[in-house]
């Protein structure tokens, strides 16, 4: 007890030597709860200046204003001026961190282009006042189609040589003896021609398979696992979809798959968009009711 009360004493002196200079108001300390009240005070603002100026932009030749602005927060306010204050938060949200990300997410850093935020807040303040042109369903849609359009036209620039040397690998490996290629692009050469049932789309299906890249980087194989794995025929990438469904069981295939036919310009795992892709595929059989139980 002699420890607290040492301390509340220290504590008040110095809040006293200070209250010719400090800012804000001053610290009062007469029991217990005064001091707990102050040490959380303290303890609550920590990273504050760094978040203010890093993240929100306070020049720290203004921290006078800043703290005066803490202080004028703090304080009742009336209805209007409550509204007034939280529009101006929201306003320097959007000026700053909203407006940036949205940037870097749709242009992908590219500093060359930029939403108009003149417009950006027009439509902003007129969907708030419900006075807007156009529903907020509408918009959304039209912004993810937008947006999937702007960045696959960047993907492809980012791209542009990879795309090129996987459409020259699909150019000359039609050309090769024993290779077939389908009206939706899928190449694909019989190793080892079967004799069983064919499946359908709905079908489930026991493979074994080897997936590489063109550069013959793997990145899949059931045979280094040593155990075949079993999926619904229509539940794969659509290459696997069209060469499966024209395969009777005891086949082995070689599959050429376009990235269209594949994962297109998404990234999957450690396959880069456009990849196309080649697969050494084993459908050993089609899996019937009784198998499952």
């Amino acid at each position: 007890m002699k420890k607290s009360t040492g301390l509340m004493m220290a504590l008040a002196a110095a809040a006293s030597m200070a209250s010719c200079t400090a800012q804000g108001p001053k610290a009062n300390m007469k029991n217990e709860v005064d001091t707990l009240s102050y040490m959380m005070g303290v303890s609550n603002s920590q990273g504050l200046k760094e978040y203010a100026t890093g993240r929100l932009g306070v020049d720290t030749a203004y921290m006078a204003d800043f703290i005066r602005g803490i202080e004028q927060g703090t304080k009742e306010v009336d209805a209007k001026q409550k509204a007034y204050l939280a529009g101006m938060q929201i306003g320097q949200q959007i000026s700053g961190e909203m407006f940036e990300a949205i940037n870097n997410q749709l242009f992908r850093g590219d500093s060359t282009q930029t939403l108009s935020k003149e417009n950006f807040l027009a439509g902003f303040i007129s969907a708030v006042s419900q006075k807007s042109m156009v529903s907020a369903d509408s918009a959304q849609m039209y912004v993810r189609e937008r947006a999937e359009a702007i960045q696959a036209k960047a993907l492809e620039a980012q791209y542009a040589d990879y795309i090129k040397e996987n459409k020259a690998f699909l150019e000359a490996n039609k050309t090769k003896e024993g290779v077939q290629t389908t009206p939706s692009g899928l190449q694909y050469k019989i190793i080892t021609k079967g004799t069983g049932e064919i499946p359908t789309k709905t079908s489930r299906v026991k493979v074994n398979y080897k997936g590489t890249m063109i550069d013959g980087t793997q990145f899949d194989s059931s045979y280094d696992r040593k155990e075949p794995t079993t999926f619904r025929a229509d539940q794969v990438i659509p290459g696997w979809t069209e060469a499966l469904t024209m395969m009777p069981v005891g086949s082995k295939w070689e599959l050429y798959i376009p990235a269209e036919l594949a994962y297109g310009s998404k990234q999957a795992g450690q396959i880069k968009p456009f990849s196309t892709l080649i697969f050494e595929v084993e459908l050993l059989s089609i899996e019937k009711e009784a198998d499952k139980k």
